[in-house]
């Protein structure tokens, strides 16, 4: 199975965001603190296209599953 490197800030810049180590970092401390029974994609803050994007990549298990998990730890 193909499993691509991709990085947070490729992630950040799939889902339409900034993607300068400055602004991921200052997203993730604005949004910290999603509670452990929320699931990641249902965090206020995502658009209808960057929640469904981040539910496919983990129902799939598709090559940004990790990454997106990686995202969700940091948010917790």
């Amino acid at each position: 199975m193909d499993r691509s490197n991709h990085t947070l800030a490729c992630l950040f810049a799939q889902l339409g965001l900034d993607n300068k180590d400055t602004c991921i970092n200052d997203f993730i401390n604005k949004n910290k603190g999603i509670p452990a029974d929320v699931h990641l994609a249902n965090a206020g803050f995502w658009n209808p296209a960057q929640a469904d994007f981040l539910t496919q990549a983990i129902v799939e298990d598709s090559d940004w599953a990790e990454i997106v998990d990686s995202l969700d730890n940091l948010l917790r």
